[in-house]
This record gives C-alpha cells, sequence and structure tokens, in this order.
C-alpha cells in the first residue's frame, strides 16, 4: 500500500473512533486481568447487571475494525460515537460492579451508537440494518437496545456541555495511556461527515454472500 493510500485512509476514519478504540482497548485489557475474580463476586452478590451484554467468547474482530465498520456502513455521525460512550460510562457507574470486558464490549458499542444515532440523526438506518453490521440478529439487538434504555433509566439526553467533557477526557486518557506523550493538536470531532456510497446496503450483503461459501458472517458470539 503507498503512502498517498495510507494517509487517504487515516483521513477518512474520523479521530474520534481512533481516540475511543484506544481509550476502549486498554481499558479492556486491563480489566479483563480482574474479570475473574470481579465476574464471580458481582454474580454472587447479583449485581451483574451487564451480564446480558456478554457472549460466550471474545469475538475475532478488533474494537477499531469494529467501530471503523459500524461508521463506514451505517454512515452515522462521528458525534454518535462519543455519546454511545456517555452511555456505556453512564451503565459503568450506575453499576459499578460491572466492567467493560472484551466479552460485553461489541455488544455495548453497536447498541450504544444504534440508540446514539437514533437521538442525534436526523436520517438512521433501523435495527435490522445495525444488527446486520454489529454481526447479531435483529432480535438480540432489539432486546439489547430494551435493556440498555431501562439500565439507563432511558436517560439519553446528553447536553452539550456534557458532550464537550467527554471530548476533552477522551483526548487526555489517550494522551496519558500514549508513550509518545505528543500534545493532542485538533479536536476529535470532525464536522464534515463520511460520505458513502449509495451501494453500501449492497456492498454488505455481497460481502455477507461471500463469506457464506468461504468462512463465516461477522458474528459476536
Amino acid at each position: 500500500m503507498s503512502e498517498d493510500t495510507t494517509e487517504a485512509a487515516a483521513a477518512a476514519t474520523p479521530r474520534v473512533l481512533t481516540v475511543l478504540s484506544f481509550v476502549l482497548e486498554r481499558l479492556v485489557a486491563r480489566n479483563d486481568t480482574l474479570t475473574a475474580t470481579a465476574a464471580a463476586a458481582a454474580a454472587a452478590a447479583g449485581k451483574s447487571c451487564l451480564k446480558v451484554f456478554h457472549g460466550v467468547r471474545a469475538p475475532s474482530i478488533s474494537i477499531p475494525k469494529y467501530l471503523e465498520r459500524i461508521y463506514k456502513y451505517t454512515n452515522c455521525s462521528p458525534s454518535c460515537f462519543v455519546v454511545g460512550y456517555v452511555y456505556i460510562d453512564r451503565l459503568l457507574h450506575k453499576y459499578p460492579d460491572s466492567l467493560l470486558v472484551s466479552l460485553n464490549v461489541h455488544r455495548l458499542l453497536v447498541t450504544s451508537v444504534m440508540v446514539a444515532s437514533k437521538v442525534l440523526d436526523d436520517v438512521h438506518y433501523n435495527n435490522s440494518f445495525y444488527a446486520r453490521v454489529g454481526g447479531v440478529s435483529n432480535a438480540e439487538l432489539n432486546r439489547l437496545e430494551l435493556e440498555m434504555l431501562f439500565l439507563l433509566d432511558f436517560g439519553v439526553v446528553v447536553s452539550s456541555r456534557i458532550f464537550e467533557s467527554y471530548c476533552l477526557v477522551l483526548e487526555k486518557e489517550m494522551s496519558m495511556w500514549s508513550s509518545s506523550g505528543d500534545k493532542v493538536e485538533r479536536p476529535i470531532i470532525v464536522i464534515n461527515n463520511n460520505n458513502n456510497s449509495a451501494d453500501d446496503e449492497t456492498e454488505i450483503s455481497l460481502e455477507y454472500t461471500q463469506r457464506s461459501s468461504s468462512s463465516p458472517s461477522l458474528t459476536v458470539d
């Protein structure tokens, strides 16, 4: 791949996805080391509120690739990823005995981003489309959406002040984790959205059809 192609691909990916992926990967990696003890304690106390989002095993697709997939095919605004993160953070603060781990992060992401798109975007895809993109069944995503809304007490409104504060927190988290220590010189939210071609839905269908003959389509176990 040429340098120009690499730079073009990087430019096409909103910075918020890069920052969010960076922060989530490190948080999940840290929490995975605590999962056995924490999960056992939470189960014993009956407090594993996010258990409904847990899969049988961790999906093979990485967090960065998963977020890029959601953005590419749903064309939701970049702000949806910040608001989705706000929802997840609210859940973790409301239910401190639950952890964001590799078994639940993908389901939490696709559900939270979908809910955020319904709140923020004038035009958005339905649950069935998000389910195909996220690798879960439509019935499961419907159930996860309801679970998230009830766990949040339907608190899906995010003020501009809260939104900006989370953007700053994400930037600071990335700076803290980064070994380079470079200062952030641009905001994580880019106003202009990346417009995908009108053939994206067809592309997804073809992707699933082609994979079914050689390897399984994307599924979040």
